[in-house]
């Protein structure tokens, strides 16, 4: 009996220190400073020299993110906050999104960071997801996007 108690504390540590990681390196710290405010609401966008050349068409596959924000769902003491975010898709094929990003505070140290897809969102379409992070309060919190690509959906 004991040798069996032994194998699920094992099993238990196993899968808790697995977590862990995988945790800790999604929401691991980066020092990457090349990043970009994430929208608010609707976004107005000024296209850069890099983007005229990749798009000639005027318009940024960037500007796909219509909405990229902090929703902070705590009540009564939890803390419950979640990245909340809306594609619409402006071109004429189907089309994969994701895209890297980061919370600083305002002392500018990054309190997390991490990654979004969105899949197969077809012309025109629009795409709304959500996702839970492990920030503690809003307050003071920007977020930048790091990283951005749109790629066609098969």
């Amino acid at each position: 009996m004991s040798k069996h108690r032994h194998r699920i504390s094992s099993a238990l540590v196993t899968a808790v220190a697995v977590a862990g990681l995988t945790l800790g390196t999604a929401c691991g710290s980066n020092d990457d400073e090349d990043s970009t405010p994430a929208p608010k609401g609707e976004i107005t966008t000024e296209s850069t020299p890099q983007e005229k050349t990749k798009e000639p068409q005027g318009k940024s596959e960037r500007a796909d993110l219509v909405n990229f924000q902090l929703d902070d769902r705590s009540q009564s003491g939890i803390t419950n906050i979640w990245l909340v975010w809306t594609i619409k898709n402006n071109s004429s094929e189907k089309s994969n999104y994701s895209w890297d990003w980061e919370a600083v505070n305002a002392s500018g140290t990054r309190v997390a960071n991490g990654s979004q897809l969105e899949t197969d969102v077809q012309p025109g379409q629009t795409a709304q997801g959500e996702f839970p992070t492990t920030l503690k309060s809003t307050d003071g919190i920007k977020l930048n996007i790091t990283s951005f690509n749109r790629t066609a959906g098969y």
